[in-house]
């Protein structure tokens, strides 16, 4: 019998997958992730109760095509369907082959995924989307992501799902200077997936492990599409440089541990040999863009044997690097942090002062946790505790806010 944890895990998996398969065969994209919806639940409930069955994606995919039959047909009857069929899937592609038979050559996920990127949608649609349909995330967890509501970011989906729909954009991946124009967009997408599994924003665990493995599957399906890309190479390598750290990254209680006081025996070799070795042949290539850099800088954090050997003042350069190809406010904030470790924590405080006028960091927890490891640095404790505690009150994760609070705690007693 199949616990309902077991089959919560495997339907995150394989739901992409499914939804692949419906959109190849029958096109209709909003209409197949409802269908694929139906099927899920009906999965859930039943899969805990009877078993799972022999091939759950083919299953899923079954369950799925029927629902989808169903919701055609009575769309059918309220408008000519014919006439949108055939202005969905071009006239070579009407013998499409079974849903649950996968082309040899292609992986239905990345497919949608650049689907998903489409030009007629706007960058932010196009990545809100991607992460609702590919990457399994909430509108919530989406909106989070944007910083703007829940009702907005619904809004934003169900338009780029109605875009997607009447765009006939066949279902294969994109060639030539159509796929590069799309690149931007599913790189960006990965790595916000990546990072909601790497440090999920929200709920009680610290990973969301399930969305980190899929980010990094479908780099790897990315890379080896593209292997002469630089920034598909440096996004891969940067995925792998960090998600090598995340064994200790939380304590036996699920407890955040910070970099400096992590045990870097647990850290995974394997992965920080691979993520190295990508982002070194990346960048022999010359003109690093902003993935590259990135894990370059991961690269550096790795390769120290101890927090107190880190090369900070390398992670400085990079980061005043990274601030001219891509700059933002989390690239300064790390900006300060690394600026602090070489020449002390007022010269990165200095920089803080000015980031706080910047509105789209200004209310971040970051910023405050920041504020309070440096005022903690500079010996100012009772400026760090109410920094560390204003950073707690604002931080959407419970593990985040158990050890800001912590560390508050720990500086009751100083003067």
């Amino acid at each position: 019998m199949v616990t309902g944890d077991d089959a919560g895990d495997l339907l995150r998996a394989l739901a992409p997958q499914v939804l692949g398969a419906l959109v190849r065969r029958y096109g209709n994209f909003a209409t197949a992730e409802d269908a694929v919806q139906e099927a899920l639940l009906a999965a859930a409930v039943q899969w805990p109760r009877e078993g799972r069955p022999r091939d759950p994606r083919a299953w899923l995919i079954t369950v799925a095509s029927r629902r989808l039959t169903d919701l055609l047909r009575a769309e059918r009857a309220r408008r000519d369907r014919e006439d949108a069929a055939a202005r969905w899937t071009p006239a070579d592609q009407w013998l499409a082959p079974p849903a649950d038979r996968r082309p040899e050559d292609s992986d239905d996920t990345l497919i949608l995924l650049f689907m998903c990127c489409h030009p007629s949608l706007s960058p932010a649609s196009q990545i809100a989307l991607t992460l609702r349909a590919v990457g399994g995330l909430t509108t919530a967890q989406i909106a989070r992501a944007f910083l703007v509501p829940e009702a907005t970011m619904t809004r934003r989906v169900s338009r780029a799902k109605q875009r997607v729909k009447e765009s006939g954009v066949p279902f294969a991946v994109p060639a030539g200077p159509e796929r590069d124009a799309r690149l931007g967009a599913v790189l960006h997408v990965l790595y916000l997936i990546f990072n909601e599994g790497y440090a999920t924003t929200s709920g009680p665990g610290l990973h969301r492990r399930e969305l980190s493995a899929e980010a990094i599957r479908l780099a790897r399906l990315l890379h080896g599409l593209l292997p002469g890309d630089g920034e598909a190479t440096g996004l891969l390598a940067l995925m792998l440089l960090t998600d090598a750290r995340r064994p200790a990254r939380a304590g036996p209680d699920g407890s955040l541990i910070p970099m400096a006081e992590q045990d870097r025996g647990l850290w995974d070799a394997g992965l920080i040999a691979e993520g190295v070795a990508l982002v070194t042949a990346a960048l022999a290539h010359g003109r690093p863009g902003p993935y590259q850099i990135q894990a370059a800088i991961a690269a550096v954090h790795d390769e120290a044997p101890d927090a107190a050997r880190t090369d900070w003042p390398q992670i400085m350069a990079l980061y005043e690097l990274l601030a001219r190809v891509s700059g933002g406010p989390v690239v300064a904030l790390n900006h300060a942090v690394a600026v602090a470790m070489v020449k002390g924590a007022r010269a990165g405080l200095d920089l803080l002062d000015d980031l706080a006028a910047d509105e789209r960091i200004a209310g971040d927890h970051r910023l405050y946790a920041v504020r309070a490891h440096l005022l903690e640095m500079a010996g100012d404790h009772a400026a760090a505790r109410a920094a560390y505690q204003e950073a707690a009150g604002r931080a959407s994760g419970l593990p985040q806010q158990r050890y800001l609070n912590a560390r508050a705690s720990r500086l009751a007693g100083h003067g």
